[in-house]
């Protein structure tokens, strides 16, 4: 039941997911578009003096959510685009439709996510989402940008342009800095190519996530970059050299580094169940993170699509490239990435939303304001039926889905 009567939102009957616990029936109470306080629905009566029911008590908009759970908002920091729509496009537009897809599915916060391409291209990229966060943005937010390349591997390019591989540069990176600050959030780049160890020291003095991905990396180089400050790998498991029990390889070295935190895409295409489980012990829920890795295809069906100028063809939901058959990125949603790792992988209700939300969120150095349910942050929130459907989403209290 939905009854709008002002700006306040009571959010009650709800399953509650916190950090360090789950709240039964509980309610959440949203003024001013931030979190006001959080307990029982019993709590809230009792509170309030006059005993009935909490729609009649409270004067604002009610939600009943019938038993269902109140999840943290979802934050994907690997995404290139939704609906049709790429990052690449660098057009307002496209970022209208990009965030308003993904916001429709639980995401209330993202990176905009380029792909390997020219540096008047990527530049493109920055410049719009720069001008995008000047202005109020409707649907889910950008925080920020995420590079993947174009200092990557050429020996595992994956679904990224090779004619657009490069060696490292900082001049270009120092340029991008000093132009948009605070705007690049990630770097996605092959720890072993010229150059990336300055490359690292650089972005992690600049406090930008530096990221292992599409990468030939030796375990032994793998761990000289992480004390150079790499802190993250993007795709587990995907584009970059595999474990092996001679040579760990880049994914031993994240498999086993606490202070490397691992994305891996839970769509059942990329990565086996088993496997994403066998990851979830060695990770914990505290350093693995869910993306979605989605791109233009998402929620449009099966087709041709493009990818960085690189024909895409979409079969039952699961994207490669033309040229080469290899996976070209997802389809997926947070939702759906949510629903396998407890559905099919195994995991509790929690430990998948702190992989959804708590996790990107300390990476990104925004769990002070979002990626959790608590007094005082800002009321990013999925609401989901026992069935984990989508049923209303609130980035700052505003209720946009």
């Amino acid at each position: 039941m939905i009854e709008e009567k002002s700006k306040a939102t009571l959010i009650y009957n709800a399953k509650i997911v916190l950090q360090q616990e789950i709240i039964e029936n509980g309610y959440v109470l949203i003024e001013k578009g931030c979190i006001a306080c959080i307990g029982t629905k019993e709590a809230y009566e009792t509170d309030h003096v006059r005993a009935g029911p909490a729609e009649q008590i409270f004067n604002g908009l009610v939600v009943d959510a019938q038993e269902g759970w109140l999840l943290p908002g979802f934050i994907d920091i690997h995404v290139h685009g939704g609906n049709g729509s790429d990052f690449m496009e660098a057009g307002i537009s496209s970022l209208d439709q990009i965030t308003q897809f993904h916001g429709r599915h639980g995401t209330t916060a993202m990176l905009a996510t380029t792909v390997t391409a020219s540096k008047q291209d990527i530049e493109q990229v920055l410049s719009a989402v720069h001008q995008y966060q000047q202005t109020p943005m409707p649907n889910a937010q950008l925080f920020g940008v995420h590079l993947e390349g174009p200092f990557l591997s050429p020996k595992w390019p994956g679904a990224q342009n090779p004619a657009y591989i490069v060696k490292p540069n900082l001049e270009w990176m120092d340029k991008w800095i000093g132009q948009y600050p605070d705007l690049i959030r990630m770097v996605t780049l092959a720890p072993e190519t010229d150059g990336a160890m300055e490359l690292i020291r650089l972005l992690h003095q600049h406090r930008i996530i530096p990221a292992c991905g599409h990468s030939d990396a030796n375990y032994k180089t793998m761990l000289e970059a992480q004390e150079n400050g790499l802190c993250h790998a993007v795709h587990t498991f995907n584009a970059m050299t595999p474990l092996h029990h001679r040579e760990p390889g880049t994914v031993g070295a994240i498999l086993t580094t606490d202070s490397i935190s691992a994305e891996v895409i839970a769509d059942g295409h990329h990565v086996h169940p088993a496997v994403i489980r066998m990851m979830s012990k060695l990770k914990t829920a505290q350093n693995m993170i869910l993306i979605t890795d989605a791109i233009s295809a998402a929620g449009l069906g099966d087709g041709d699509y493009e990818l960085g100028g690189l024909k895409v063809y979409v079969k039952e939901g699961t994207a490669r490239l033309k040229s080469t058959n290899s996976l070209a990125g997802s389809t997926l949603t947070m939702i759906q990435a949510f629903k396998y790792m407890v559905q099919q992988v195994g995991l509790s209700i929690s430990q998948a939303s702190e992989m959804a939300s708590g996790n990107p969120a300390k990476l990104l150095g925004i769990d002070s304001m979002t990626g959790s349910i608590a007094a005082g942050k800002q009321a990013d929130l999925v609401f989901v039926s026992t069935n984990f459907d989508i049923c209303h989403v609130w980035v700052k209290g505003k209720m946009i889905h």
